[in-house]
């Protein structure tokens, strides 16, 4: 193992936006909005707000915790605690599910950019290039999967303090920017107040809907981040006297914001579509999401826009490629932390060779797609990612030592040192997380 210096975060808003930008990712964008419109509106947005600090905070607190008490990889951090061989299993696990999650992952981000720049080619005039730029094929696919990896794979490369949180600082002001723009100019469209009380407005009769509390509690957990260990890694980066349960309040603030924020956008679209003749239900009459919504409905408002369509567009894909490239590199850190540290070889070497085997594996689902694509989704996201959350519970709460976690959770914090707040969350760590996460396992297997 190597005794590289690691590198830390060098401020408490850099770590956050490094955090936020990880946990923010496309589902918060294209997965939130629709699942709370299809879930009763604002009775969902109640249950996904409950859920997020009832399972994905401890969670949140539980990952950052393992890793700055660790000051390593997963895998070394979670040796640290005991039980090395699940130690090791569980980490290498999560290892293995994040590479299969980024590897997907690209994928759509390189359709995101290629979106993107088929905008800034129709505003140069340059339709006939814009049409190759969105036209699904291989060559495309390959190409734009991986310009993504390799600035995926750049960022990384350059470390904790240049690499994460330097982009982080820029990159999540933008996204931020650009939210609240393209909310202020859908909101003006007709049509738009109509997808606005399809989000807002509360529908208690959905409450007692188990479909609403399953989809608010998968929602809230992997909004997050959660579940691989990536958010630990994060935390190795972290000093001693950080107090994390305010900084993992942050992190949960900032995500819980960009999701709710990102319903302000995505439902007022969709119908403001609507009132220009676009189909915004599915064959089983619910609202499109994910893919179909991004890569057809909205490409298809903006198209009906005019002159403004290709700057909306611009603006758009722009936000989504952010919301892409923030999370990847949290999805990299995990895999290049344990190569780096566990090898000969500096960051930078380990980053390129990691990012050419996840740039291998998803031309592998590029090139056998309509076999492979949702089966890696399906696999990496439905199964592995809860599995390794619930061993990661698991550890907090059962495999360390009482003492020793109520320890270093104190740490930091002189207030939370004397309180019962700490054995409270202990206890919740170990009983309750577990629990949920465990209801969405089942849930998977259905």
């Amino acid at each position: 193992m190597t005794t590289q210096n690691r590198g830390q975060f060098s401020s408490r808003l850099g770590f956050v936006l490094a955090a936020a930008g990880a946990a923010v990712g496309l589902g918060n964008i294209w997965g939130f909005p629709t699942q709370a419109a299809q879930h009763g509106g604002g009775a969902f947005l109640l249950v996904y707000l409950i859920l997020v600090f009832a399972l994905a905070y401890p969670v949140l607190v539980a990952e950052l915790l393992i890793g700055r008490h660790g000051q390593a990889n997963s895998v070394r951090s979670l040796m640290a605690l005991g039980q090395k061989k699940l130690a090791v299993f569980t980490g290498l696990a999560g290892i293995f599910t994040v590479c299969l999650i980024l590897s997907f992952y690209a994928i759509v981000a390189g359709w995101l950019l290629s979106y993107l720049l088929g905008a800034g080619l129709r505003l140069g005039g340059l339709d006939a290039a814009a049409k190759w730029s969105e036209h699904f094929g291989f060559v495309r696919n390959t190409l734009f999967t991986l310009v993504f990896m390799a600035m995926t794979a750049f960022v990384v490369s350059r470390g904790v303090s240049q690499g994460l949180e330097n982009w982080s600082k820029r990159l999540m002001p933008m996204l931020f920017a650009l939210l609240l723009a393209l909310i202020g100019f859908m909101l003006t469209r007709e049509g738009a107040a109509e997808g606005l009380a399809r989000y807002l407005t509360p529908d208690l009769s959905a409450l007692g809907d188990p479909a609403l509390l399953l989809s608010a509690t998968g929602q809230a957990f992997f909004s997050l981040g959660l579940g691989v260990g990536a958010m630990m890694v994060y935390g190795s980066y972290l000093k001693a006297d950080s107090n994390l349960p305010k900084l993992a309040l942050s992190v949960t603030l900032v995500d819980t914001s960009v999701a709710f924020l990102a319903g302000l956008l995505i439902l007022p679209a969709m119908y403001a579509a609507q009132n220009l003749g676009v189909q915004i239900h599915g064959s089983d009459g619910n609202l499109v999401s994910s893919s179909t919504l991004v890569f057809d409905l909205l490409p298809a408002l903006f198209a009906k826009l005019g002159a403004l369509g290709p700057w909306v567009a611009l603006a758009f894909f722009l936000l989504m490629g952010i919301a892409a490239i923030t999370s990847s590199i949290n999805i990299l850190e995990l895999p290049v932390s344990f190569v780096a540290e566990e090898t000969r070889l500096s960051r930078a070497q380990a980053t390129w060779l990691i990012g050419a085997g996840v740039s291998l594996l998803a031309l592998a689902i590029l090139w056998q797609f309509d076999r492979l694509f949702g089966l890696v989704i399906s696999v990496s996201t439905q199964y592995l990612q809860p599995f390794v959350g619930l061993l990661l519970c698991v550890f907090t709460g059962w495999v360390w030592h009482r003492h020793r976690c109520l320890e270093a959770l104190a740490e930091g914090s002189s207030t939370l040192a004397t309180s019962g707040v700490l054995r409270f969350w202990r206890w919740y760590v170990k009983w309750v997380c577990p629990l949920l996460i465990a209801a969405l396992l089942a849930q998977s297997f259905r």
